[in-house]
Formats: structure tokens, C-alpha cells, sequence
């Protein structure tokens, strides 16, 4: 069972004007506001809400005394979508909040710990990925849309990427030090720029932290992964004309392998033995060696299934530091220094299995290892017999890359109000971060030496190669230096902000404006051992190298016009209007924008709407990345990569007749399309230098309401549609073959191509998955958000009960791979053939979390409960489902003492393992989905 039982205690011990117990709740409510975000310019310290709500929200402990930088000393915020300061917290953009208090909460230690509830994000990438390029990473994935599509912000501003793909590993933003977390969804790209096509997550830190607070945390699990850590929080005035945060955290995360949960238990997954399987090809006799060395003349197999890594070992240390100060009495210096120092291992591109050598060697009548049993199967000429060896290699290991990821990012920063005004404010910083990635490779070796010779068949008669315990073997391991991978992104951004109140105001109040400028330079390296650049490794297959860069120059402005306020049904109308001109040194020149509007009925209800153009510019994968290939057939022989592939539909006899016969396909049942031997030649991917933008139109649309006749109550609903054109992807071979042959079976199909035949065979010989401009992607839904607090009656302890729901509803999702093609409707799903990157494979239509919290003057207990829904096999032809699925987690806080506060939770309450999928994978589920 996968039950995660957490026990955490927080010491905080106080000075200044910072509260004693952070997850401290207090009883009174303000009124119903939109999250402000941090970011360069003066922020507010204005209430953060409960868990994801955009509709209420509760104070902060440290609401009550005011530090440098609250809503009482600042009189303008800067809302998450938006860069025009406004004393009014509201957006005309859906904005979901995930609070300071929420996060302590649930004792996390990184990103992961609490983002994985928010119905908005879906799986990504978790430390349970095996086989992808993430490499212990974090990434975000909104709406299943892909890592790619979701922008990360730091205070206001761009996060450092690790990746080809621009993902940002959230889990180098310390979780310490966050006081909000804000997720945007609609799209941004006219107010924030490229990326921001399925929306933006805002991270905003508290770096108006002032005394000292000391954390330890332990999360232990029942049969391994537990996570445990430190953090230190230091913040304290410069000289009374500045102010200085110092963060420190430290994460360790163990192991725990597949054998260890069992469901995760795949005896279908059998490999070549560690004994061997051996042919003599002159009479095809056969022999082998079972797992306790004995000959045998019955094949054998073995499977390491159990050894597999399920969740991956994590060591975490961050340093930041952010500062601000007075030069003159209206010039500010502020900046900020962050560092991350990941280590974690991973079983990389080739998934976690053991080298498998399936080579003719010849082997000497001499050989000493050769039993008069071996010699009686074999066919000597002239002192040698060619043997077909089929074995593989746990004396190598299991394939591991020992990943080593540094990040630092440094900004700085001036900023004041234009001289001779009090509502404008000018901003200038720039900002460099790089990530850097080291990558020893375990566990695999070199086919060939530097002269050519086959080193297996060099050994075949100096060692042992019959029976398990061949120690000689281990010579074949080598250790490959994968993936040196480099990532710098360079910044230079001006803006000014502000309103026209010291020119003229209209009616229903002034103008407000945003008008700035913002450079980026973008640089990516990535370098291979030779022997992977060459492909000669027994499990790697061939990997490619790569340096470059891309430039991009934006201008941007917004405006926020007042057009009416205290009429009859109108207590505030505005609009919105932002735009931006981006000019790319790769894909030419690009125009975004954004209107909307809010329009305030009276303090019961709000209603607001959004209609933006959004763009992306391709990343470095691709654009770039040279093409890659593995053997087609790992798509069998791999299980991570078994949801890529499910069948030849023609062989399988799924596929239209007709079509099949245009193309030469084997008639139905006369092979077997899931042997390796069918799946003949390459699975190649890569980048595409011809690929170009995409481009989308993205609609919002929603109300506020909090009714002032029910007392702490508030609820938002948002409608959200996203068209997106010419998006980029990869079309796996499931999709590629099921298009061809099942879905739209016409000769003129441009999909087949991606999936040739053999002439001869008809099998399917070779693959194509490299990046390309695919037709449409088209999602639209809902987002709910309900808020309620009551005070508990009389007769029971404690302030007062407060009920959270947020949800996601899905109507409408679907895939168009090509113009020429029927789009697949996606809606409710699982499987590769609905996920454009291959990461995210469950496309829930519905999720919802829903918190009970019983709020005591001294703490909290809070019950949480998250629901993903039902999901079908896209695959055409299949109907297995995976019902809902329902988790509960407990947790609790305390303030012992006014400096000592002590949080206790189970997660996973009920203990439920996550749902069996047999053809998921690996694994049997789908860990990028399901805990």
C-alpha cells in the first residue's frame, strides 16, 4: 500500500513583527479579492486566500502587524495577469490561489508536495517518470496541454529553464520561502509573452519576511520514498531604508523501487535471462541456464521488473537571497540571488532495463567454459561453433544516470516614481540565469572498442558467458558521460507603469497603463559521450549533440479604462486592452493581444471576460534538436514506451481492408505484430528546422459572486476555450497507424508516411516521430471555485468550519494531428494517442479538490479530498476504463507555543494504491496522474 504517513513539526522562532505560528488561521474574513503577485515592482502583502480560490480569502498571521511591504504602507498591487498597478485586487482574468498557509499545511518540501492537487495542472513530469529527459525535475503541465505551453513566473518574472523544451523545474523555488502561488489559465501571451499559451503560475515569495524561522519536516512513507528536510528564513531592515530575506532548504528524498509496492509488479515484462539462451546455428539446437545456474534445454527468461526505480532518490539544497534599498528617496535598488543544487537518479531515455546482448559469436572447441553438456548441442568447424547468444547483463547494473543539476539565477534591478507625478512608476532590471546538467550514465557499455573489435565477442571464450554468475561480464560496463546539457537565459526589461490621475481622470476614475520593453537572449548545449553521438552502445541508441541560440525583442503595452461606476446595475465597469509586437531572430515578427473587461453589477456579483491571441515561438527541441534514434522494436522490449505503440491495425485486423492491401500490410493473424522482430529499423525524433509558430485564440468568461446576504460565502465560475493552430507536437506510432488505417483510410492520409512498410514484408519498417506543425488542439471548460466559512456552534470547540471546492470541468477537448485528418476527440481519455508530448497520457473531464477545515484559535485539522475522474483508452477499438479515482489526506496544525507550532498529517488516508493499468507501462499506472 502507497500510504503516505507524514508527521512534521515547525519550529519558528520570532522576532520583529513577524507572526509566531504561520499556519496559524485566523477567524475574521475579508472581503471576496483577486491575488496580487510580487514581481519588480512594490507589492502588497495583501490577504492570501485558502486553498486555490480566487474568490475569498482569509488574512495572513502576519496581516496583523504589518512589515515592510504591506497592504497597509503600499496603496497599488499588481495582479497575476496584468502589469498596471490598481488599489483594487481585481482581474479580469481567472487567477486560482494556493496560500502560504495551505502549503504549510500539507508539510511540504518541494513543489511537488502541494501542486499535484490543483485541478488545473495536470501530471507533467513526477518523480515516478522513468525514461523521460526531466531527470528528477518538476515540470507543469496545464490542461494537458503540454510542459511547454506554461509559462513559470518568479515574483512577476521569468523562471531559468533546464530544459530544451523551456520547463522550469519548480523544485528549485524554495517552498519555504513561497507565499502564494498563483495559476493563471486562459492564456497570457500579449501581457507576458511567449509561453504563456495555456496560461501562467506565479510563484510570489515572501520577501517582506522579517525575524527568523526555523523548520524540520519528515514525511515517511510506509514502504519507502519518505522525504525529509530543513529550511532557515532570515529577514531583517537595512539601516531603515531597505530590507534583506536570506532562504535556505535542504531536501532528501530515498528510493523505493517497484518491488516494493505490489502493484506495481509486471511479471509480463520478461527480458532475455541472465543465464542466456544460446542457439547453434548450424542445427538450431537450443540450451539455456535457469536463474540457479542448472543447464536446461527450455528457453528461460527473467524479469527485473522489481528492481526498477518507482520513485527517485532526491537531494535538494537552495540559497536565495532578495533584497531592497533606498539609494536616494525615489531611486530603489532591488534584486534577488537564487541557487539549486538537484541530485537525483533517473533511468533516462532507454527506461530502467538491463543491457541484452542478441549476437552470433563463435565459440572456441577450447573454450574452458564448455561442458561436455554445451559441447554436446554444438556444430564445431574447425574448432569453432557460431552461437546465437541471447543473455543479459544484471552484472552491469540497471541503466542510471546520475544526474547533477545546478540553477542560479541573479537579477537586479532600479525603480521609483516618474519625477513631477505620484501614480507613474518607472522599472528597469536585468536578470541571467543558467542551469547546468551533468549526467553519468551506469549501467550500459560499448558495443565496439577503439579498433572495431565486438567487445562481447572479444570475451566470449576468455570468460564465463554461460549461467548468471558470468563476473567477467562486468568488463563490458562502461561509464558514459549523457546529456551535458547547458541552459542560459539572459533578460533586459524596462517598464512604466502606473495611471493619467495627474493629467486628467474620467468620469469613473483614470487611465491606467503599462508600457515596457523586454530582450531575451536564450542559449542551449547540449553534449554526448562519442560512443552516444555514434550509437554504439548496447541501450542508448544514437543521441545528438547541439549548440545555439535565439534572441527574442518584444514591445508591450496595456491600458485599463473606467467607463462607468455607481449606476443603477453598474458599480464598476472597465476594460482591457493590452498588446505586444514580438520579433523573433528565427520566426520573424508576431503581434498578441488581449481585451477584456470587468464590470461590477454591485458587491454581490462581478462578472468578467477575456479574449486574447496567444503565441509560442518553437523551443531548442523543436526547432534544434538534431535527430535521435532508438530500435523501433524498444517500443515491445521497453515498457515505459509500450502505450506508444499498440499493434499493427491491418495484422490485428482493426484496420480498413482496403487500405491495407494499398499499402501491402500482412493479412490479419498471419504474424505476430508485438514481436520485436516485426517492429524492424528505427524509432527516430528529433527537431525540425522548418517548424513554425503556433498561434491561438483563447476566451474566458466567468462571474464573482458573494452574496451579502450569506456571509462568508464566495464562488467564481470561469468558461475557458483555447483554439490552438499549427500546434507543435510529435505524433506517436499508436496515433500515426490508427489514423492510416482505422480513423481516416484514404491514400492520401499524410500519416502514413510516418509509419512505412517493408516492400518485401509489408511489416512496418522505421518510424517518425520528429516534431512537426500539427492541426488543432481545441479545449474549452469550466472552473469552479466555492468558498463558505460558518462559526462552529456552541457546543463544540473550536472558531469555525470552512468548506473549499475547486474544480475542473472538461466539455470539450480534441486533437487534429493533421489539417487533412479527422480531429480525435480526446475529451475523458487516457493513452499516447491524446498527449502531444507523450508525458501527460490521462486526460481527465473532470477533478475536483475539496477541503474541510475545523479552525481553532490555536490551529487547524483539515480534510482533503481530491477526485480525478474516469478516463477511457483512446486507442480506436478499445474500451478498458479507469473509474474514478478518490484521495484523502489529513492534516493538522498546532501552535504549541507563541514560537513553537507542530503540524501532523497522513496522506493517502484510506491507502489506496493507484489503478492497475497493464498497458500503461512500466509500472501499471499512469504515475504521471495517479500518487
Amino acid at each position: 500500500m502507497i500510504s503516505n504517513l507524514s508527521g512534521a513539526s515547525v519550529l519558528a522562532l520570532v522576532i520583529a513583527t513577524t507572526a509566531a505560528a504561520q499556519a496559524h488561521a485566523q477567524t475574521t474574513q475579508t472581503a471576496p479579492t483577486e491575488t496580487p503577485t510580487g514581481g519588480p515592482a512594490p507589492q502588497s502583502d495583501a490577504p492570501a486566500p485558502s486553498t486555490g480560490t480566487s474568490a475569498a480569502a482569509l488574512p495572513s498571521p502576519q496581516a496583523a502587524a504589518p512589515t515592510q511591504g504591506s497592504a497597509s504602507s503600499v496603496s497599488e498591487v499588481v495582479v497575476t495577469g496584468s502589469r498596471i498597478p490598481r488599489t483594487g485586487i481585481t482581474s479580469t482574468s481567472p487567477v486560482d490561489s494556493t496560500s502560504r498557509e495551505q502549503i504549510k499545511l500539507e508539510n511540504a518540501l518541494t513543489i511537488l508536495d502541494f501542486s499535484t492537487e490543483l485541478p488545473q495542472l495536470a501530471g507533467g513530469v513526477r518523480e515516478a517518470a522513468q525514461g523521460s529527459d526531466s531527470f528528477g525535475a518538476q515540470v507543469f503541465d496545464l490542461r494537458n496541454l503540454g510542459q511547454s505551453r506554461t509559462l513559470v513566473l518568479i515574483d512577476g518574472t521569468r523562471a531559468v529553464p533546464f530544459s530544451f523544451r523551456n520547463s522550469v523545474d519548480v523544485n528549485s523555488i524554495p517552498a519555504s520561502l513561497i507565499k502564494q502561488v498563483d495559476v493563471l489559465t486562459g492564456g497570457a501571451a500579449a501581457v507576458y509573452g511567449a509561453d504563456a499559451v495555456a496560461g501562467v503560475v506565479n510563484f510570489i515569495l515572501n520577501t517582506s519576511f522579517n525575524g527568523m524561522e526555523v523548520s524540520a519536516t519528515d514525511r515517511t512513507a510506509e514502504a519507502g520514498g519518505s522525504e525529509y528536510g530543513a529550511s532557515l528564513l532570515l529577514g531583517g531592515d537595512i539601516n531603515d531604508r531597505g530590507h534583506i530575506v536570506l532562504a535556505f532548504d535542504y531536501t532528501q528524498r530515498d528510493q523505493a523501487l517497484a518491488g516494493s509496492r505490489s502493484w506495481a509488479a509486471t511479471p509480463n515484462q520478461t527480458v532475455a535471462p541472465a543465464g542466456g539462451n544460446f542457439t547453434d546455428v548450424a542445427s538450431g539446437r537450443e540450451f539455456s541456464f535457469t536463474p540457479a545456474g542448472q543447464f536446461t534445454t527450455t528457453p528461460q527468461t527473467s524479469n527485473y521488473t522489481s528492481q526498477y526505480p518507482l520513485i527517485e532518490p532526491l537531494t535538494r539544497y537552495n540559497a536565495d537571497t532578495f533584497f531592497n534599498y533606498k539609494l536616494l528617496d525615489n531611486v530603489e535598488l532591488y534584486g534577488r540571488g537564487m541557487f539549486s543544487d538537484v541530485k537525483t537518479e533517473e533511468s533516462g531515455t532507454p527506461g530502467p532495463g538491463p543491457v541484452t546482448i542478441n549476437q552470433i559469436v563463435g565459440i572456441n572447441q577450447s573454450n574452458a567454459f564448455v561442458t561436455p553438456q554445451i559441447a554436446n548441442q554444438l556444430t564445431f568447424v574447425n574448432g569453432v561453433a557460431q552461437v546465437l547468444v541471447n543473455k543479459s547483463l544484471p552484472q552491469l547494473g540497471l541503466i542510471d544516470f546520475h544526474t547533477d543539476r545546478q540553477t542560479y539565477q541573479v537579477q537586479a534591478g532600479l525603480r521609483g516614481p516618474v519625477p513631477g507625478t505620484s501614480s507613474i512608476k518607472w522599472d528597469v532590471y536585468t536578470q541571467y540565469g543558467r542551469s547546468t546538467e551533468t549526467s553519468p550514465i551506469t549501467g550500459d557499455g560499448l558495443v565496439t572498442n577503439a579498433s572495431g573489435q565486438n567487445n562481447f565477442a572479444a570475451l566470449a571464450n576468455s570468460v564465463n558467458i554461460f549461467g548468471p554468475n558470468s563476473a567477467g561480464l562486468s568488463a563490458l560496463g562502461s561509464t558514459l558521460q549523457g546529456n551535458e546539457r547547458t541552459r542560459d537565459q539572459a533578460v533586459i526589461s524596462g517598464n512604466v507603469s502606473g495611471d493619467l490621475r495627474d493629467l486628467f481622470s474620467l468620469p469613473a476614475g483614470p487611465i491606467g497603463f503599462a508600457l515596457g520593453y523586454e530582450y531575451r537572449r536564450e542559449t542551449a548545449t547540449i553534449g554526448q559521450d562519442s560512443a552516444l553521438l555514434d550509437g554504439n552502445t548496447y541501450l542508448e541508441g544514437s543521441l545528438a549533440a547541439y549548440n545555439g541560440a535565439v534572441t527574442t525583442n518584444e514591445l508591450y503595452g496595456e491600458t485599463l479604462v473606467p467607463i462607468v461606476k455607481n449606476l443603477p446595475l453598474i458599480k464598476n465597469l472597465d476594460i482591457e486592452y493590452a498588446y505586444r509586437n514580438s520579433k523573433y531572430s528565427l520566426f520573424g515578427t508576431h503581434n498578441t493581444s488581449k481585451y477584456g473587461f470587468t464590470w461590477s453589477i454591485d458587491d454581490n456579483l462581478r462578472i468578467r471576460g477575456t479574449v486574447q491571441t496567444v503565441i509560442r515561438a518553437p523551443n531548442f527541441s523543436e526547432f534544434a534538436a538534431p535527430e535521435s534514434s532508438l530500435p523501433y522494436n524498444d517500443l515491445v522490449t521497453v515498457a515505459r514506451l509500450a502505450p506508444r505503440y499498440a499493434g499493427d491495425p491491418c495484422v490485428l485486423g482493426t484496420g480498413n481492408a482496403a487500405q491495407c492491401a494499398r499499402f501491402g500490410a500482412p493479412a490479419v493473424g498471419s504474424v505476430n505484430s508485438f514481436s520485436p522482430s516485426y517492429l524492424q529499423g528505427n524509432y527516430f525524433f528529433g527537431g525540425n528546422a522548418d517548424i513554425k509558430p503556433e498561434q491561438g485564440r483563447t476566451k474566458t468568461f466567468g462571474f464573482v459572486l458573494t452574496p451579502q446576504i450569506v456571509k462568508r460565502f464566495s464562488a467564481t465560475v470561469d468558461y475557458y476555450e483555447l483554439d490552438l493552430r499549427d500546434a507543435i507536437g510529435v505524433i506517436q506510432p499508436i496515433a500515426a497507424l490508427n489514423s492510416c488505417y482505422v480513423l481516416d483510410p484514404v491514400a492520401s492520409n499524410p500519416l502514413c508516411s510516418l509509419v512505412p512498410r517493408n516492400p518485401t514484408t509489408g511489416a512496418l519498417d522505421n518510424t517518425f516521430v520528429n516534431n512537426q506543425n500539427l492541426g488543432r488542439l481545441d479545449q474549452q471548460g469550466i472552473d469552479v471555485s466555492i468558498n463558505y466559512s460558518v462559526p462552529t456552534p456552541r457546543w463544540l470547540p473550536g472558531e469555525l468550519f470552512r468548506f473549499a471546492y475547486q474544480a475542473n470541468f472538461v466539455t470539450r477537448y480534441t486533437i487534429q494531428n493533421n489539417p487533412a485528418v479527422a480531429a480525435i476527440n480526446c475529451k475523458g481519455t487516457f493513452g499516447a494517442t491524446c498527449s502531444s508530448d507523450a508525458t501527460t497520457l490521462v486526460q481527465p473531464d473532470y477533478r475536483h479538490n475539496a477541503t474541510v477545515s475545523w479552525v481553532f484559535d490555536r490551529g487547524q485539522v483539515q480534510l482533503d479530498w481530491q477526485r480525478i475522474g474516469g478516463v477511457v483508452d483512446s486507442t480506436p477499438g478499445e474500451n478498458d476504463k479507469i473509474p474514478a479515482q478518490d484521495y484523502f489526506n489529513l492534516n493538522s496544525s498546532w501552535r504549541v507555543l507563541s514560537w513553537l507550532t507542530a503540524n501532523f498529517g497522513i496522506n493517502n488516508l484510506r491507502g489506496k494504491d493507484p489503478p492497475f493499468v497493464p498497458t500503461s507501462g512500466t509500472f501499471n499506472t499512469f504515475p504521471d496522474t495517479y500518487d
